[in-house]
């Protein structure tokens, strides 16, 4: 039986979960608590708390690997805890999920696989250290990385903030983001474990790079609600997490993952994107 060892398994990984068991495999997958281990359990994944649970077992068991786990301070902490077991393990495939941060900013313009990795942000230089260390792993199937655009799907988008009035638009000239629909993540990583290409990198968003209060705004405009009130960029109130988000504007290309592994976007932009979302919120 394909089995997948699931380490972090959070939103995107959820995802793709939903995919694979009706295909007839089996996931396990580790979460911090038993609260949301008993939320896996009801979704057919084989829980295991972790840390707090040996790994070595499942590990055994596992034809595939994928870790969301973010670096700490120290390093990559599935590494540091499993780095010579995995490289052992006779996986067929093992992907790692990064984040488009790693190229830093580059002032709007394309970046696609082959740019040069500036990270503007601390967690963009740590993303880029541990995709090192995974790509140096020295395993018998090379890792996938996936280098992921901001996420968003159910649960996950604008629409409650824009209801109860405290979204704003945060207007910075010439910002760009790329994003990518959770569904679009979960088929892409599908198309890779069916089509490996151990050492590979995916970037993984849409088609259609966009300033954030333009995002806000459509999803204003699809619940019929007054535009969230625009604020300049160097007036806004704002977490230093959520600042440092703007010091990188880019549009990411997404050739490599239609041409190497076939995907289709699902939802090629904000614009389909929300749409859906607000239909499953309807339809609840």
């Amino acid at each position: 039986m394909n089995t997948l060892l699931s380490i972090g398994h959070g939103f995107s990984a959820r995802a793709l979960a939903h995919l694979l068991i009706p295909q007839g495999w089996h996931v396990i997958g580790t979460t911090r608590t038993a609260e949301k281990a008993a939320i896996l359990a009801a979704e057919g994944v084989e829980p295991l708390i972790w840390p707090g649970t040996d790994l070595t077992q499942a590990l055994t068991r596992a034809t595939h690997l994928l870790t969301s786990v973010a670096p700490g301070p120290t390093g990559d902490p599935v590494l540091a805890a499993y780095g010579p077991k995995i490289a052992a393990a006779p996986l067929k495939w093992i992907g790692y999920l990064s984040t488009t941060g790693v190229y830093g900013n580059h002032s709007g313009d394309w970046v696609d696989e082959s740019a040069p990795l500036s990270p503007a942000t601390s967690r963009g230089a740590a993303r880029v250290t541990a995709e090192a260390a995974w790509a140096a792993l020295g395993a018998r199937t090379a890792p996938h990385i996936f280098r992921l655009a901001g996420i968003y799907g159910p649960g996950r988008g604008p629409f409650e903030k824009v209801r109860d009035g405290s979204a704003r638009r945060i207007v910075k000239p010439g910002q760009v983001f790329s994003r990518i629909h959770v569904e679009d993540i979960a088929q892409t990583l599908a198309a890779s474990i069916a089509r490996p290409n151990p050492g590979a990198i995916y970037n993984v968003c849409d088609d259609d790079p966009a300033a954030p209060e333009d995002v806000l705004a459509y999803a204003a405009t699809l619940l019929g609600l007054p535009l969230p009130p625009a604020i300049p960029f160097d007036e806004a109130e704002m977490t230093p997490m959520a600042r440092s988000f703007y010091a990188e504007s880019k549009r990411v290309r997404n050739t490599r993952i239609k041409t190497e592994l076939g995907v289709k976007l699902l939802y090629p932009d904000y614009r389909s994107g929300l749409e859906a979302l607000l239909a499953i919120e309807t339809n609840l």
